[in-house]
């Protein structure tokens, strides 16, 4: 055994000495910029191949589902089936949380540096494909983002890149993931530079269009180069629509309103049970009786998708609501109103029962049905719309206002459809659809609750750089304490030994009680007769305010803004003394990473 720790530990070491020399000699002869887009190329491959390996698996998983299982009873079974394996994975095999795709990405930037824990390379591709192949009401987009960002996170923290390089990577995977799965090269630049944050920079814009390319040829190579929802345009845009496209957008807009509020509502539901299998029950059964009542529900949709933009509503003929009335206008507007509505309700239950999966597909069906039901309903009062554009362009409103990315709606929906010539009423439905939403939502489905906790990673730069510093890392401790009950001759005894100004009082259960300032003791501090009449309660004050370790640094940052204290004392939640944070430390600290954040 000792033989083979010593072995084991022999071989670590020359690994190490091998890296090292590895990387000497990368910084000898290939430079930053180069080697950044050797490794670009690199990452968008990898994320390509997790996302050929996700779809495949998936795929897999379905085809024998459905040629083994014929009484489709089971179906109320199957969700279930698939969250218990996804418990089964995470809980007793992996034993990690695996953590939902892109706010995995968007909080390993804000708070971790870069970093994405190793297992997410195949946690994600596992737990994600037994929850969408068992019937999950989810997409595989987010988890193959996450499998590509942590490809990423771990290739860079193995060269040893710097926060900025780290951060880039991530963002070239993410955009290799993105245009895999989509086959959308360019909206998949889009998507990095809108959502995952990348500075708009010739230095990030080429590593991302080569990683994008990469993905994308990486998804040609083993997926073909189909489209992913091809649509016939019988009818190019047509300017008297424009109000049609208007009015959808706002429809969308709201859609997208109803979409977080619900995500929202029922994840809180879930979060109030206590016990994961009791979560896992309830979550399983809601969902396998919403998809035994409605069958479109089952999986990512896009079958369901297909037929919106062709025109086609067969398939709510699977649900039993429509035997015998399928001709009533109004009993099929309703059908396809309640599985818009339901739909985001399978989502957001898949989720909180455990399932890991991701909005997009979910965006996609309620978007490409709401563009049907819009446009029949305006049909049906005499207009003469082409539903199977506005299925089409309501699926841009919908991914515009779910996930806050105008940008990335417009494009992905052009390049997954190669409807081009629908360019404008996507923009314009996009553009409204975004618009409507921020009137009462601020944070997307992605983002509420990284903009909870103050974890939120932005394009303003100020308020990035703060979300990056932690208040942990700048308290200053070197501070002596007094008690109260200390004289002035004490306290000057404690000031000749110490090198501050700032003298913290506490009890003797290290409560903070006040301060003392030298400055404002510095007219009675020569007087010796003075020294054993006047008491240290007698001269200290409490400064106001003060700083608990939990807090941003963004509120840390304005309250010394509206204080006129250098120095601010840091209090635990049962008000025990910590140490200081001083303005100078703050900014010292802000201009170190505003310098890394920055271009080399």
């Amino acid at each position: 055994m000792f033989v083979s720790f010593g072995i084991l530990s022999l071989l670590a070491m020359q690994s190490r000495r091998i890296l090292l020399k590895l990387h000497k000699w990368r910084v000898r002869n290939i430079g930053d910029h180069t080697f950044i887009m050797i490794m670009s190329a690199v990452v968008g491959i990898l994320a390509g191949m997790g996302a050929v390996t996700i779809k495949n698996l998936v795929h897999l998983i379905e085809s024998f589902l459905s040629s083994n299982v014929e009484n489709k009873y089971l179906y109320l079974l199957m969700p279930l089936t698939g969250l218990l394996l996804v418990a089964i994975f995470v809980k007793y095999i992996l034993r990690r949380k695996v953590d939902h795709g892109i706010p995995t990405v968007l909080y390993s930037i804000s708070k971790r540096n870069g970093r994405i824990q190793p297992h997410n390379i195949f946690s994600s591709v596992i737990a994600s494909s037994l929850t969408v192949g068992f019937g999950g009401s989810v997409g595989l987009e987010g988890p193959t983002l996450a499998t590509g960002a942590a490809m990423g996170s771990n290739l860079a923290r193995f060269l040893n890149l710097n926060y900025r390089q780290v951060t880039l990577l991530l963002g070239c995977a993410s955009a290799g993931a993105m245009a895999a799965i989509f086959k959308a090269p360019i909206a998949a630049i889009v998507f990095a530079l809108e959502v995952i944050m990348i500075n708009l920079t010739m230095t990030s814009v080429i590593p991302l269009l080569i990683s994008s390319v990469s993905g994308a040829i990486t998804s040609y190579l083993f997926l073909g180069q189909d489209t992913l929802y091809p649509v016939e345009l019988i009818e190019r845009f047509n300017l008297s629509d424009t109000v049609f496209y208007i009015g959808l957008g706002i429809v969308t807009g709201l859609a997208s309103l109803y979409f977080i509020k619900v995500y929202i509502f029922i994840a809180g539901i879930f979060e109030k049970i206590p016990a994961w299998y009791s979560r896992m029950l309830v979550g399983g059964s809601v969902l396998g009786l919403l998809i035994f009542l409605f069958p479109s529900l089952y999986g990512e949709g896009y079958e369901i998708i297909n037929s919106a933009l062709e025109g086609n509503l067969s398939f709510l003929n699977e649900s039993p609501f429509l035997n015998g009335s399928g001709s009533s206008f109004f009993v099929v507007i309703g059908v396809l109103l309640l599985i818009i509505l339901l739909k985001v309700v399978a989502t957001s239950v898949t989720f909180g029962a455990g399932g890991i999966g991701g909005v997009f597909a979910p965006s996609l069906f309620v978007g490409s049905n709401i563009g049907m039901f819009f446009a029949m309903i305006m049909n049906y009062f005499g207009a003469n719309l082409d539903e199977k554009n506005f299925a089409m362009v309501a699926m841009g409103g919908l991914i515009s206002g779910v996930i806050h990315a105008p940008l990335t709606g417009i494009f992905l929906i052009a390049e997954i459809t190669s409807g081009y010539e629908l360019l404008t009423p996507l923009m314009i439905t996009a553009t409204i659809s975004y618009a409507t939403i921020r009137l009462f939502q601020q944070t997307s489905v992605y983002t509420y609750q990284l903009a909870k906790r103050g974890e939120l990673f932005t394009h303003d730069q100020d308020k990035t750089v703060l979300s990056l510093m932690e208040v942990s890392d700048l308290i200053e401790m070197n501070f002596h304490t007094v008690p109260p009950d200390a004289t002035l001759g004490d306290l000057v005894e404690v000031i000749s030994r110490s090198q501050r100004n700032i003298f913290p009082v506490v009890d003797e259960d290290k409560h903070l009680l006040g301060v003392v300032w030298v400055n404002d003791i510095r007219h009675i501090v020569f007087k010796p007769e003075l020294y054993d009449k006047v008491y240290v309660r007698d001269l200290m004050f409490m400064p106001q305010p003060s700083i608990n370790p939990k807090e941003s640094m963004e509120d840390v940052a304005h309250k010394f803004q509206t204080s006129n204290h250098y120095n601010l004392p840091v209090i635990d939640d049962n008000g025990t003394y910590i140490g200081f944070v001083s303005r100078a430390n703050v900014f010292s600290k802000y201009r170190l990473l505003i310098k890394e954040f920055s271009e080399d």
